[in-house]
């Protein structure tokens, strides 16, 4: 927590940066309302010094003159240009302004009580009347000019940033940083030929071509992108553009994060790596999204995970009748159950949600929950993905994963579930780890009761790592380029493709719905990433340089390769085969994969049981080995 004392200062800076950044109009007329308030209190104090009273009856007689006063003085201020000057500049001529015109109200007030006919009007009540009012009306005004010049000494020591984007959200963005004396804005950045040479708040738009002048110019190290609303290939564009700039790049959060006010225009955040990528996703086909959710009851299985969690999200737009999560984690399922409510009401829904705790390796729990809620579609996002961590406890990995899948889908079968979509992942092709092992076991137990119950539509959706995932390398990066390196890398080589977390679960929701039974899909991930690659673009674009072998430049941020970990693969692939067809959605293909026999599969499944039962890691590899036929462990 921070000190008190800092956090007042803070915000008495930021509310003294909105009354400066405030039109002239209104200043003027604040100062206006200013002196109409404090040349009454000015005559008040007058016949209270005078007559040593708070209301002497003088002073009740000559009421009249209260509002009176305020209207002449605010007349004779206004002739004398007092509020044409700009507080923060005045300087002798609107000291002799403001004496000027405090004389000329002490002689109205010797005029009026003698029209007035005040026989009991102190005669030096306007002589005390004037020294107050020039203290009170003049000082005012110093004291606003000392407090701006406080300001503005805070701002000198801001430090000095770009802003690249000179529309709207960059205006906001610079409105909403000048008060708070962190950042000092001295140039936008706009590719806009039709703004450059303009200035936006007596802030002049450059061309990107004139970033390095002005970085040398003014010391400048970080700019700010301010383009939510630009699509995904044109970010890229622009990063690209910067990246030989040894600046930190961060940029405002997404309009839609704005708009649901997930975020504040104004909180920066580091760049996203999925701009990087730069593939814009393609807009979903409503039919697709909503034919098995709309109006039907849905059940999420690891509903607190990375996928699980954005597929909660995704179906309860969709406006399905009731939604399962179930979890079995505690906190997690807390987490995405209090989200999913407060979404709820957003959207003004009624549908029912249910945390349910509980394991997929428990077949009356789980056979108990699809009964009570009669659950239509079934998403199986529940699984343990952490590569080395299921490579070290393979039992519980196939637990989990193996038979946890073969107990839901035979529940799903009793229970009547009309459609089951297993997430499935790219390291089930040709798999060298358990983790991949097993989910490509868990994908042949769906094709095999795809065979023999037509009344279930079984399918699978199989993509590779999805940015922001509690396993993600991005905010490991992020935190090591932070502390200051080294950025650890698992090998030179290591490729990697890559998909944001929306956009999968986009993907699966309408993959799942085209699915006619046994279908393996897999989502189109684009190009695969170096991960070294991927590690030199965030550092520079944190505005740091990566240090080479010979430790060059100091201060830079090296890359550390650690080695593969175990059951790790240099390269991932999406495909077993070649036999891979289009579906009506250009980002979603369907393989077509030979399926286990079923003898051979329920063998393999009875000995994996007696293994687990035993604890027997060993036991448990060799079985995989024998019927997942693609499986070749590392080492």
């Amino acid at each position: 927590m921070g000190n008190p004392k800092d956090q007042t200062g803070d915000h008495r800076t930021r509310w003294l940066g909105s009354l400066i950044n405030l039109p002239r109009r209104t200043k003027r007329w604040l100062m206006v309302a200013a002196d109409v308030a404090m040349l009454p209190l000015a005559l008040w104090t007058a016949f209270a010094l005078r007559l040593a009273e708070p209301l002497p009856e003088a002073l009740i007689n000559a009421w009249w003159l209260f509002p009176l006063l305020p209207v002449v003085g605010v007349f004779i201020f206004a002739r004398l240009g007092l509020y044409r000057a700009v507080v923060r500049f005045m300087g002798i001529r609107a000291v002799w302004s403001v004496a000027t015109g405090v004389v000329l109200l002490a002689g109205f007030l010797w005029a009026a009580a003698a029209i007035g006919r005040l026989d009991d009007f102190p005669r030096l009540v306007p002589v005390a009347f004037a020294l107050l009012a020039f203290i009170y009306v003049g000082g005012s005004r110093f004291l606003v000019r000392s407090w701006y010049q406080n300001v503005n000494e805070l701002r000198r020591h801001a430090e000095p940033v770009l802003v690249y984007g000179a529309g709207a959200a960059g205006m906001q963005l610079a409105a909403g940083l000048g008060t708070t004396g962190q950042f000092r804005i001295v140039a936008f950045i706009d590719d806009n030929p039709a703004l450059q040479g303009q200035a936006i708040n007596g802030i002049r738009v450059h061309p990107p071509q004139m970033i390095g002048t002005l970085m040398h110019q003014y010391g400048i190290r970080r700019i700010l992108l301010a383009v939510p609303s630009a699509s995904r290939s044109a970010r890229k564009a622009i990063l690209e553009r910067l990246e030989p700039y040894p600046l930190h790049v961060q940029s405002v959060p997404s309009m839609e994060a704005v708009v649901s006010g997930q975020a504040r225009l104004d909180q920066l955040e580091d760049i996203d790596v999925a701009d990087l990528l730069g593939r814009d996703p393609v807009p979903p086909q409503p039919d697709l999204l909503q034919c098995s959710i709309v109006d039907r009851r849905v059940m999420v299985t690891g509903a607190g995970g990375s996928i699980g969690s954005e597929l909660c999200r995704r179906i309860l737009r969709q406006g399905p009748a009731e939604l399962v999560l179930f979890e079995r984690n505690e906190f997690a399922l807390y987490r995405i159950e209090h989200e999913m409510q407060a979404l709820r009401a957003e959207l003004g829904l009624d549908c029912p949600i249910h945390a349910v705790l509980g394991s997929v390796t428990l077949p009356r729990r789980v056979e108990s929950v699809l009964a009570r809620h009669r659950i239509q579609t079934l998403y199986h996002a529940a699984a343990y993905k952490h590569v080395p961590i299921v490579e070290e406890n393979a039992v519980e990995g196939v637990r989990n994963n193996v038979l946890g899948t073969r107990v839901l889908a035979d529940a799903a079968i009793a229970a009547g579930v009309e459609r089951f979509i297993l997430i499935s992942t790219d390291k089930a092709v040709r798999p060298t780890n358990v983790m991949g092992a097993s989910k490509r076991l868990a994908e042949m137990i769906l094709q095999d009761r795809a065979a023999g119950t037509p009344a279930t539509v079984f399918s699978m959706v199989r993509f590779g790592n999805v940015l922001g995932s509690s396993g993600s390398v991005v905010p490991l990066f992020h935190r090591q380029i932070r502390e200051g390196g080294p950025v650890t890398v698992t090998h030179p080589e290591i490729t990697r493709y890559f998909m944001s977390i929306p956009e999968a679960a986009e993907l699966v929701i309408q993959a799942g719905t085209m699915a006619g039974g046994g279908e393996v899909f897999v989502l189109d991930m684009g190009e695969p990433v170096r991960i070294q690659d991927l590690a030199r673009r965030m550092i520079r674009l944190h505005g740091r340089q990566v240090r080479d072998d010979n430790g060059d430049p100091p201060d830079g941020v090296a890359i550390q390769f650690t080695g593969l970990r175990p059951g790790e693969k240099l390269y991932e692939e999406l495909l077993i085969g070649d036999n891979v067809e289009s579906t009506r959605h250009p980002r979603i293909m369907q393989a077509r994969e030979d399926r286990a026999p079923a003898d051979a599969l329920s063998e393999a499944l009875a000995a994996l049981e007696r293994a687990d039962q035993a604890m027997d890691a060993a036991a448990t590899r060799a079985r995989l080995r024998e019927i997942v036929p693609e499986y070749r462990p590392a080492g």
